[in-house]
């Protein structure tokens, strides 16, 4: 995790929302953010943040609460945005995961998508299943469930995981889009309920 910003459970977190200068900034893809999300936050994923950082963090006007599925994006997003220099920033530890776990509040979209990690082990998985059955016919194929093996075990390490920044990039997990310009907007004035 990035070392200008704290991880916050989720009590901690519906405390800092209570404050009306606290935003919400959910980092995941449009498509999962659609799926469901914390009442009034901002979509603003992470793979779009680079070209933007410097506007967000001038546009922040209050203490970002960073979300993301399970709080491995949340945290590359507090690495991105305190190098650039914003400081007033918590990561929600275990993300939205841990949100729905709580019984907080969410508000839905009225299409239901898969998480990306359930995407990501269904891809794993298969992938894993269909060339070990492979390998009967053609043995070197067991080296491609290896590779899914290792790379899990990287994206484990590492918190990261390759296999989920390709999958968000499917048209599937873009959903209607984010309006990076609309988002950074909302950044500079309090959210009403």
């Amino acid at each position: 995790m990035s070392d200008v910003s704290q991880s916050v459970n989720v009590g901690q977190a519906q405390q800092l929302i209570a404050n009306p200068s606290t935003l919400v900034v959910d980092v995941r893809s449009p498509g999962e953010f659609q799926t469901s999300h914390i009442p009034n936050s901002i979509n603003l994923p992470v793979d779009q943040l680079d070209p933007h950082l410097r506007r967000i963090v001038s546009a922040a006007g209050g203490t970002l609460v960073l979300v993301c599925q399970a709080g491995g994006r949340a945290e590359q997003a507090a690495g991105k945005l305190g190098q650039a220099g914003l400081s007033d920033m918590v990561v929600l530890a275990g993300g939205m995961n841990s949100w729905v776990q709580a019984g907080a509040p969410v508000e839905h979209g009225e299409i239901k998508k898969w998480a990306l990690e359930r995407q990501v082990r269904l891809v794993a998985g298969s992938i894993v299943f269909l060339s070990i059955i492979a390998s009967i016919w053609f043995p070197p194929m067991k080296w491609l469930a290896f590779a899914i093996g290792f790379g899990l075990t990287f994206a484990a390490l590492s918190n990261t995981c390759m296999m989920g920044m390709l999958l968000m990039k499917l048209p599937y997990n873009k959903g209607p889009g984010c309006d990076i310009d609309e988002a950074i907007a909302r950044l500079s004035r309090p959210q009403v309920a």
